[in-house]
């Protein structure tokens, strides 16, 4: 399918010159253009004494990690090398072409706002960082190549705006992950074709390593390398496939500064939970004198599943430390630690100060509730039968092959339907664990939003088959996490306890396996966004959906026409 842009020619070159505009003169338009390129290819690595190739950005891994300043616009090249097609998602929510929140085109997840970039082809992503500082990431939204295709934004404040705590002697990123000794694809692949869940990945890596306590030995790890008396700024990205994590550090305490690229009131605390797709920004002061301290990465998981027991770990290295001296060690907390976790979560915060306000919507235009969970559907090429599932509302999300912002945008009938249901079919004991409401249907549909209204959507956990935690994260919005808690979701007790002041401000929610969590946003970003499970392998059962929003009446409140260089399928 091709789709001819000529008529936009006086658009583009109007852009041209604007970002041109920006690039000669940034004090003329308080805007900077930074140019990156990104080659994604191929290359061998070696982990937990076994090599394999892996799909990587400059055949780095994790990828190169992106800076900029708030405003700043991003032209990121993107040529893929590889065998597999490729599209890049750019956690930035709000960005902006010609100051309006109007960059779906640029948002990268593959079949919902873009053909992929096939072999041998490229394009370059066109968005502009605002209204967000701190740290976001990038990762390959297509298939499970985020497994090694992903890597760091670091958004400084704007020029002359200090952070709203004390400016740290250095900054670390942290990246989360997991690591297969198989192909990652081929791990997928198998899971689909038996209709079960796949393997657990063989260990949990942090930046890229799984530590020097492996069992296989190691010529480097993670360490971070501290002077005794300095505050240090971790940037703390969870990259990770399938599984919430824990960070902890041995006998320091870490100070919480920000989340998803947004100011959090500052609290200290010795253990981190972080969701997949979820960014922490915290400040680690090196108040002992001396040594070497571990750093450990582990798994929260509440339901009865398999999981990765391999601890990732690191170092803290003060700078005076005598050689062969002994590692401070430090106990990772239960896989199941509930109370450790909900601690963490009760203690987020929106800063919520006169420059950097929570504008939370106080009434809303859309009330709805998702009901999230897995399922089990009948499958007649599965070894078992069967094939699990996962769904919101009992609707198990079916990828198109024409992405929906172009079917959308052009008025191409028959890709989705925009009948996505506000609330699900059936009322009925969701977290109780029982087999009657396991099967699902199938359905590309999204759920279609006035521009400018406000939303609440309550996400409830299902029991069908087991409790089970969702991070789920929505596209093109930050939100307020307004409420949350476990059970069913009581709609006339739990709206009388919601904090409509000063809640944290995400772009991915943790709903708690067993409970619910109550969000609010404002649909002011004209497009097709997509809402997904970060867990990678509820994403592929189908724990999916998008929202459609209209265009508002003024000209800048609509979708800006495609790039010429958009990819075609």
């Amino acid at each position: 399918m091709e789709y001819h842009y000529d008529y936009y020619y006086y658009y583009s070159w109007f852009r041209a010159v604007v970002l041109l505009v920006c690039l000669m003169c940034p004090a003329l338009v308080e805007c900077r253009v930074r140019h990156y390129k990104f080659n994604v290819v191929e290359r061998n690595v070696t982990r937990l004494c076994s090599t394999k190739p892996i799909v990587t950005v400059n055949g780095q891994f994790p990828g190169p990690t992106i800076y900029a300043r708030e405003d700043d616009t991003l032209l990121v090249k993107v040529v893929n090398h590889v065998e597999y097609n490729v599209t890049i998602h750019w956690i930035h929510q709000l960005g902006m072409v010609l100051g309006k929140l109007r960059t779906g085109w640029a948002d990268g997840p593959a079949y919902i706002t873009q053909c992929p970039i096939q072999p041998g082809q490229s394009y370059v992503y066109n968005f502009t960082l605002t209204g967000q500082r701190g740290t976001l990431w990038y990762h390959a939204h297509i298939l499970w190549l985020r497994a090694t295709v992903h890597g760091a934004i670091v958004i400084l404040p704007k020029l002359g705006v200090p952070y709203p705590f004390r400016a740290p002697y250095k900054e670390v990123i942290v990246i989360l992950g997991e690591w297969w000794k198989s192909d990652v694809e081929a791990v997928i692949g198998e899971a689909e074709s038996s209709g079960l869940a796949p393997n657990v990945s063989d260990a949990h890596t942090i930046n890229g390593h799984p530590g020097p306590l492996s069992t296989c030995p190691l010529k480097d790890f993670f360490t971070i390398q501290v002077e005794s008396g300095q505050t240090y700024m971790l940037r703390i990205i969870n990259a990770a496939l399938n599984e919430e994590l824990f960070f902890k550090t041995a006998r320091h305490q870490l100070t919480v500064v920000e989340v998803d690229a947004a100011y959090t009131k500052p609290f200290k605390t010795d253990t981190i939970l972080t969701s997949p797709g979820q960014t922490t920004n915290a400040l680690l002061t090196a108040d002992q004198l001396s040594g070497e301290f571990l750093v450990i990465v582990s798994p929260f998981i509440e339901s009865l599943v398999s999981v990765d027991s391999a601890t990732a770990t690191g170092v803290i290295h003060y700078s005076n430390t005598l050689v062969n001296s002994p590692i401070t060690l430090t106990k990772p907390p239960l896989h199941n630690a509930t109370s450790v976790a909900t601690a963490f979560i009760e203690s987020l915060r929106s800063l919520n100060s006169k420059n950097y306000p929570a504008k939370v919507p106080l009434a809303t235009n859309h009330s709805l509730f998702f009901t999230v969970g897995l399922g089990i559907n009948p499958c007649s090429t599965c070894s078992k039968g069967i094939r699990v599932v996962a769904d919101i509302n009992n609707i198990t999300f079916v990828m198109p092959t024409t992405p929906l912002l172009q079917a959308h945008y052009f008025n191409i009938s028959g890709v989705f339907t925009d009948d996505f249901p506000g609330h699900p079919p059936i009322a009925f004991n969701y977290t109780a664990i029982e087999t009657m409401h396991l099967q699902t249907k199938y359905g590309t549909k999204v759920y279609r939003l006035s521009y400018n209204s406000s939303v609440q959507v309550v996400l409830q956990d299902t029991g069908l088959i087991a409790p089970d935690s969702h991070p789920l994260h929505l596209h093109g919005f930050n939100f307020f996490v307004v409420g949350r808690g476990l059970g069913n979701f009581d709609p006339i007790k739990d709206p009388k306890k919601f904090n409509l002041v000063d809640p944290v401000e995400r772009n991915t929610i943790g709903v708690p396996s067993g409970g619910w969590a109550a969000i609010r946003f404002r649909a002011d970003n004209p497009g097709v966004w997509f809402m997904h499970c970060h867990l990678e392998v509820h994403t592929t059962w189908g724990l999916k959906m998008a929202f459609l929003v209209e265009n508002g009446e003024r000209e800048n409140d609509c979708i800006l026409p495609p790039p010429n260089d958009l990819p075609t399928c």
